[in-house]
């Protein structure tokens, strides 16, 4: 311990007293000013002392303490001053020491700093300190940059590349090799497929890299699979976890390898489906870039599918065309060849006609003779007495009325006639009974024992002066099949009446060709009269040649299958040529055979005309739309501009019409977005006018305001809307504007400022939903007179990591839909938005596309819908 305590004090001295800070010269004149200093107080005190300066009084001198404290002082003297240079010397070699690591430290960065500038990462250590730290980090975020920018250029290449084999494909067999294989080759995949929509089914079209196995699966069913299940939910599926069935890859360089990570893309063509590719990697993972490269190809490629499928269908309706047409011309030639061998067989026809007519004319008059001895053996005779009681019945009645020689029935039995026949039959009787020798004829039903009712006809005559009879007689007969023929003649009386008088041509042909009948508007499209053209056959009318062909077309195919026919025939006609809509009616006889056919054939060249001019304005209202719509779609920002500053985020936007009243608004200005969801008046073309105004005044408005809230820009937006409407002028009707909602998001401060115009925010943090109400003002309209409008209100909410907002029009919550066709109300929207928490922009993106179109079901859309969602 004492030897520690003596080391201590010796190293304390070396360190405050060492004589190696001063020179030999230094060192003497000290000596020399301590000697000469101690002489000159010695020789003031004893001056003092007034005593002579002699060496035995300078040590009796010391004999007083005084002498002895400024001896010390003197002697202190020279030992402050080796301290204050000893501690100059410790603090110079201090400074020293630490210029000699600040000229090592800087030495060491301008290398770290040379390393940076010739990107030689791995020549960069860090030295801790704060400056190397900085240029680290400058350095990795120009890597960062610098990856980014070469991602972008590999993707930008890529899709140059596919697109130049696109535009060199000409069918999709070719386009499907051709793209599968640069796609695969182009990402450093190993093996893939690729399938085309045809039939709602996925049809494979190409493959690459595959064993004989994956022949199995030429067609896949939407829904099934992972295939299946992309085409399905339109959205790319990326797996690097591979099920141990999958496919093998087999060379002689890789042997037989599973694939470790796969991707399989959707081709779309706005939002339809036109394919599925898939490829496999041997990587276990796949970098986004590749994976972003993939879904932007996927649009060209669908896009191109789309315009092929529409070029081959095109080519061959005219290749199906350019072949009717040589058919036709065949055809041609062969009709008239057929036509002189027709004339013929004509003369011969009409030979064959005399004799058949006069056969048929025989015929009638066996009918005429054989229905007057059926109309006889129909009747049948009663005799009745005064008391109304039956004497005599002839024995035909019960066979004309259906009844068996058992059944006990007589013709006037009041249990089978009906209330009214018995009725008449009484009144009959009454009438002939107070008639001595009158008659009278009455027509009354019968029910026959089938329960088929008749009509029967009876001429009663009274003859009980008669001593033969003694009775009043009755001759009835069953009338049945004359009323039936009366009715038919009535109804075609009728037929005839509206037939004669009708615009259209109707013509009856039997099936030998023969016009039976033609009613007068026939003239009005042959230049013969009516009367002239009955008996001839159609190939002998003076008529276009293209009626005569479809005429007997008709009398082939209707011989088969007896079915009525309708068709459109150009005609020539005296005044040009007429479109005719015909009808072909097969007319069939009493046992269902065919006997005739009716042609009706209806004007339809000015309606054709009418037809054509409203296709072509349709035509022309549907292009100004559609550009319309390219128009608006090309300046409204879409879901992938938003994600570039929000990753996780969503738009679901649905117009009602081409154009849509309803838009999404987005602007960044100084590290600041503003986002905004705007319902204008009305939808269609009206709607898509009023959104343009909205869209340009908010980009003016944010353009030239600094720091303005959301309120503010929304007080500002009114103000001009009326101002640009000239609503605010005397004798203004117009009543358009705009709800909407607009958010301020500031990522910096985690803030966000919201105003809205009838619309709601919805903020959604750890599965718990907060309402911000809008303002129950619309932007626009006429101001109300003797009113002070208020201001919009403000909300300024700061936000954490991972909270969601969503806002939306009103065309989504006014839907009507669902089972009872109820409103699809905001409450179902809070509950979709909390029924499962934390759930990502992705799930609600396809949520609520998916729960919309259930819930419309069959109903019509009645408005624009837009949903806008964010995860901050």
């Amino acid at each position: 311990m004492k030897e520690l305590k003596h080391f201590s004090i010796i190293k304390y001295w070396k360190n405050h007293f060492s004589l190696s800070v001063i020179s030999t010269r230094e060192k003497y004149f000290l000596i020399f000013a301590i000697i000469l200093l101690l002489f000159f107080s010695w020789t003031g005190f004893l001056a003092f002392i007034d005593k002579p300066v002699t060496f035995l009084n300078i040590i009796k001198l010391h004999n007083y303490i005084p002498v002895w404290i400024v001896d010390l002082f003197i002697l202190s003297v020279p030992l402050i001053y080796l301290n204050a240079k000893n501690y100059v010397s410790r603090k110079n070699k201090h400074i020293q020491e630490e210029i000699s690591s600040l000229k090592t430290q800087l030495e060491k960065n301008l290398k770290l700093a040379n390393a940076l500038e010739k990107n030689q990462w791995d020549q960069i250590v860090s030295h801790d300190d704060i400056l190397s730290e900085k240029l680290i980090n400058i350095g990795k975020n120009i890597k960062t940059s610098r990856k980014k920018e070469e991602e972008h250029n590999w993707i930008t290449t890529g899709k140059e590349q596919i697109s130049d084999i696109l535009r060199n494909s000409h069918n999709l067999d070719e386009l499907s090799i051709s793209t599968i294989k640069a796609i695969i080759t182009y990402m450093g995949g190993i093996q893939g497929a690729f399938y085309i929509l045809r039939d709602n089914r996925l049809k494979r079209s190409a493959m690459y890299a595959y064993g004989r196995q994956r022949f199995e699966y030429n067609e896949i069913q939407i829904g099934k699979g992972l295939i299946g299940a992309v085409a399905y939910e339109k959205a790319m599926i990326y797996r690097n976890e591979i099920p141990d069935d999958y496919y093998t890859v087999t060379s002689g360089l890789l042997g037989e390898q599973k694939p470790r990570s796969i991707i399989i893309v959707p081709l779309l063509q706005e939002e339809e489906l036109q394919g599925v590719f898939e490829i496999a990697f041997l990587n276990d993972n796949i970098p986004g870039y590749k994976l972003q490269f993939a879904t932007e190809v996927s649009t060209i490629i669908g896009q191109t599918i789309y315009n092929l499928k529409i070029t081959t269908r095109t080519e061959e309706l005219l290749k199906e065309s350019q072949q009717m047409t040589s058919t036709l011309r065949e055809n041609e030639e062969q009709l008239k060849k057929n036509a002189l061998e027709m004339i013929t067989a004509q003369e011969e026809l009409e030979r064959s006609n005399k004799l058949l007519e006069t056969q048929i004319q025989e015929v009638a008059n066996s009918r005429k003779r054989l229905e007057a001895l059926l109309t006889n053996a129909s009747e049948f005779i009663s005799i009745y007495d005064e008391n109304q009681e039956l004497v005599f019945e002839s024995p035909s009645v019960k066979r004309i009325l259906g009844y068996k020689d058992d059944d006990k029935i007589s013709g006037m039995d009041p249990d089978i006639l009906t209330p009214r026949g018995l009725k008449t039959i009484n009144s009959l009787f009454q009438y002939l009974l107070d008639t001595p020798g009158g008659e009278q004829t009455a027509q009354y039903t019968y029910l026959r024992k089938n329960g088929e009712k008749i009509f029967l006809e009876t001429k009663g005559k009274n003859l009980l002066h008669d001593p033969a009879i003694k009775g009043i007689i009755f001759n009835t007969q069953d009338i049945t099949e004359r009323k039936r023929a009366e009715k038919e003649e009535r109804m075609k009386s009728r037929m005839q009446s509206l037939s004669e008088n009708s615009p259209d041509m109707i013509i009856r042909i039997n099936l030998m060709g023969k016009l039976v009948y033609v009613n007068p508007a026939v003239t009005n499209f042959v230049d013969l009269p009516a009367g002239e053209l009955i008996k001839k056959r159609i190939s002998e009318v003076e008529i276009d040649t293209r009626f005569i062909d479809y005429v007997e077309e008709c009398l082939i195919n209707i011989r088969d299958n007896q079915e009525q026919t309708i068709s459109e025939v150009s005609i020539q006609s005296p005044s040009g040529e007429r479109i005719m809509e015909i009808k072909a009616i097969p007319e069939l006889g009493e046992e269902g055979e065919l006997e005739t056919i009716l042609f009706v054939a209806h004007d339809m060249t000015e309606f054709k005309k009418i037809e054509q001019d409203i296709k072509e304005k349709n035509k022309k209202i549907s292009d100004s739309i559609n550009y319309a719509q390219r128009i608006q779609t090309s300046i409204l920002p879409d879901t992938r501009l938003i994600q570039e500053y929000f990753p996780r985020s969503f738009i679901f936007y649905r117009p009602k019409d081409v154009v849509s009243g309803d838009f999404p608004w987005f602007f960044q200005k100084n590290d600041i977005s503003y986002v905004a969801a705007v319902d204008c008046t009305g939808h269609g073309v009206p709607g898509a006018l009023i959104s343009f105004i909205g869209y340009f005044l908010l980009n003016n408005i944010v353009n030239a305001q600094e720091d303005a809230t959301a309120a503010e820009i929304l007080d500002e937006l009114h103000y001009k809307v009326r101002s640009t409407l000239k609503q605010n002028q005397e004798g203004a009707t117009g009543r358009d504007g705009m709800d909407l909602a607009l958010c301020i998001i500031d990522q910096k401060n985690q803030t966000i400022n919201f105003s809205g115009a009838h619309r709601p925010l919805f903020l959604v943090r750890n599965g718990e939903l907060s309402e911000y109400q809008g303002t129950r003002k619309a932007i626009g309209g006429i101001p109300l007179r003797k009113k002070v409008e208020k201001d919009f209100e403000n909300h300024v909410i700061n936000y954490e990591k991972g909270d969601q907002i969503f806002f939306f029009s009103d065309g989504l919550p006014d839907q009507f839909g669902g089972p009872d066709t109820k409103k699809y109300q905001p409450k179902r929207i809070r509950e979709a938005l909390t029924a499962k928490p934390n759930q990502s922009m992705a799930y609600f993106a396809r949520y609520f596309s998916k729960d919309f179109y259930d819930w419309m079901g069959d109903e019509k859309q009645l408005d624009d819908v837009l949903l806008i969602g964010i995860e901050l």
